[in-house]
C-alpha cells in the first residue's frame, strides 16, 4: 500500500496575478455551491473590490467582514463567523476565500477546518506576512486568554494564490512586519539569502519577488519534511518563544507590538542566547542587531518574571521545560534547545540597560 507522503499533499501555490492564474478554473469547480469571502475591514476596502469585479463566479458570494488587528483573532469572533456560515446555509461541500493578512488567514482556515468538520478553504495572502508565512504551511489558529496561537489545526487549503499586486496596498509598517518573518527564513536556512536581505534599506523599494520566492520556498520545503511539527520544522519557530510572549505581552497596552516586530526582537534576543550558549561568534550576533535595529525599534519590558510567565505558555515547551531555537551560524538552527529563566533574564538584562 502506497502512503502518501505529505509533500506530495502540499496543496498548490501560485504566483502571479490572480487574473492569470488557475484561480477561475478552481472556482469553476464550485459553480453549484456557496461561496463567502472572509475579509478584514482593510481588504474590505483595497481589495474586496477588485476580486468581486474581476470573478463572475464571485458575484453573489457571501462577504464576512472581521475587525482588523490581532487582538480580534479569538473565538468570539469564529463564533459570529460560523453563524454566519450557517443562517447563510453553507454546507460541508462549500467554498470559503480567505482575503486577507495573518489575522484573516490563521482564522479563517481555523474557522474552515472544523465548521462542519470541514469545508474547502482557499488563501488568497495580501500581506507580506501572509505571503511568506500565515499563509503557507497548513496551520491555522486563534488566541485564548492573551495566548498566542493556543487553538488551531494542521489543515493544507485548496490552494493558494500569491498575488504580489495586493502589497502596493500596504503601508510601510505592514512590509516590515512580513520582512521580519523573511529574515527568519535566511537566518535559519540560507546565508545568501540572509546576505542579499541584509543590505536591503528600504524594503518596500528594494524586496523583489524572487526574494520572497525564495522565503516562501524555504518553508514549503521544511514543512514538507515535517508537517506537523515533530521536529525539524520547530525551527520555523526561531524567535518565536520570546517573540509571542512580548506580542501577548504588549497587546492590550498603549503600545501594542505588531507580530513581526515582536518576532524581530525576539529574534535579537534568541541570536544573543545563540552567542552565549552555542558560540554564535560575537561579530555574527552583532550583524543580526544591526539589521534587525534597523527597520525593529527595541521595545522591552522591565518585568522579566511576567514575560517569563507567558514564554511559559510557549507549545514547543517539554517536560515542564522552556524549548527555543538557536542559532549555530547563519543558515544553520537547532530546536528543543532548553533555556532556564537564569539564562533568559541574563539575556534580557543585556538589552534593557
Amino acid at each position: 500500500m502506497h502512503t502518501a507522503s505529505f509533500s506530495e499533499q502540499l496543496s498548490p501555490l501560485e504566483w502571479g496575478p490572480l487574473s492569470n492564474a488557475r484561480f477561475s478554473d478552481l472556482l469553476a469547480q464550485f459553480s453549484n455551491s456557496k461561496i463567502a469571502i472572509l475579509v478584514d475591514e482593510n481588504t474590505h476596502d483595497h481589495c474586496l473590490e477588485y476580486l468581486i469585479t474581476g470573478f463572475e463566479a464571485l458575484a453573489n458570494a457571501e462577504v464576512i467582514m472581521l475587525p482588523a488587528g490581532e487582538e480580534n483573532k479569538v473565538l468570539e469572533v469564529c463564533f459570529q463567523v460560523w453563524e454566519t456560515l450557517t443562517e447563510a446555509g453553507f454546507s460541508r461541500h462549500d467554498l470559503l476565500l480567505n482575503l486577507g493578512g495573518g489575522v484573516v488567514t490563521d482564522l479563517g482556515g481555523f474557522v474552515a477546518s472544523v465548521y462542519k468538520r470541514g469545508i474547502a478553504f482557499v488563501h488568497i495572502p495580501t500581506s507580506l506576512l501572509g505571503m511568506v508565512d500565515a499563509a503557507v504551511g497548513g496551520k491555522t489558529g486563534i488566541d485564548l486568554a492573551g495566548y498566542k496561537n493556543q487553538l488551531g489545526t494542521f489543515q493544507e487549503p485548496l490552494a493558494t494564490f500569491v498575488d504580489t499586486g495586493f502589497l502596493q496596498t500596504l503601508p510601510d509598517t505592514e512590509w516590515r512586519n512580513g520582512f521580519a518573518e523573511l529574515l527568519k527564513h535566511a537566518l535559519i536556512a540560507d546565508a545568501a539569502l540572509w546576505k542579499a536581505l541584509s543590505g536591503i534599506q528600504d524594503i518596500r523599494q528594494e524586496l523583489t519577488t524572487e526574494q520572497i520566492q525564495r522565503g516562501v520556498n524555504i518553508k514549503r520545503k521544511i514543512v514538507a519534511k515535517d508537517p506537523t511539527e515533530r521536529g525539524l520544522r520547530k525551527i520555523l519557530n526561531f524567535g518565536h518563544t520570546i517573540g509571542h510572549a512580548l506580542e501577548s505581552y504588549y497587546l492590550n497596552t498603549a503600545t501594542p507590538l505588531a507580530h513581526g516586530h515582536a518576532v524581530a526582537i525576539g529574534m535579537l534576543i534568541e541570536a544573543k542566547l545563540s552567542q552565549l550558549e552555542m558560540g554564535l561568534p560575537l561579530e555574527i550576533f552583532e550583524e543580526i542587531q544591526t539589521v534587525i535595529l534597523r527597520f525593529y525599534p527595541l521595545q522591552l519590558p522591565t518585568d522579566s518574571k511576567a514575560i517569563w510567565a507567558l514564554v511559559q505558555q510557549d507549545k514547543k515547551n517539554a517536560n515542564g521545560e522552556v524549548r527555543c531555537c538557536i542559532l549555530k551560524a547563519i543558515g544553520t538552527c537547532v530546536f528543543d534547545q532548553t533555556l532556564s529563566y537564569a539564562r533568559f533574564e541574563q539575556t534580557l538584562t543585556h538589552f534593557q540597560g
